[in-house]
């Protein structure tokens, strides 16, 4: 019989030292699983709310982030409150949510340069809404200095509609 066996071994052989995932798969997981942890346990409550953020999708596909959550509910003690005052605090909550979501994926996920961001509002016939949409890029800054929040968001690339301190409906034109 010949050294050139016809039937294949199942034998592993010698591992190389220092070996590595050579497709990158591993570090992509990785990346994603500490962006999941840090998603929830960061953003579990917020200032204005204390209602979770309900993740409906995440993909990564070729450096592209595709996220969709749904804003956290005003809180229950804004109930007593006037109406537009709960309203206003959800959607302070809501853009704060997006800016911080937005730094910890970029920081957790190296291999991804760009993101597209939807985030949705529960309606009272329990319905979900499109309210902030984001077409996002790893270059554009922090903006910490200008202190407007929705400055800061329309600077990062967050496209939403807001009369009297309220995030409204986008309209289909908008999320482009």
């Amino acid at each position: 019989m010949s050294a050139i066996s016809p039937t294949p071994s199942f034998d592993p052989g010698p591992l190389r030292p220092g070996w590595k995932d050579s497709s990158g798969l591993t570090e992509y997981l990785r990346e994603v699983s500490l962006f999941l942890r840090n998603f929830r346990s960061r953003l579990r409550v917020g200032e204005h709310s204390r209602s979770p953020l309900r993740l409906i999708r995440f993909q990564l596909d070729q450096g592209t982030i595709c996220c969709d959550w749904v804003a956290r509910d005003p809180d229950p003690w804004d109930s007593v409150l006037p109406d537009r005052v709960g309203r206003r605090h959800a959607s302070l909550q809501a853009l704060k949510d997006a800016i911080e979501t937005r730094s910890l994926m970029f920081r957790n996920i190296k291999g991804a340069d760009y993101a597209l961001i939807r985030v949705y509002r529960r309606t009272p016939e329990n319905c979900l809404e499109t309210v902030i949409f984001g077409s996002l890029r790893r270059q554009e800054g922090a903006f910490r200095h200008i202190h407007s929040l929705a400055m800061r968001a329309k600077l990062l690339g967050f496209r939403f509609r807001m009369e009297e301190e309220t995030l409204h409906v986008l309209r289909p034109e908008d999320q482009i």
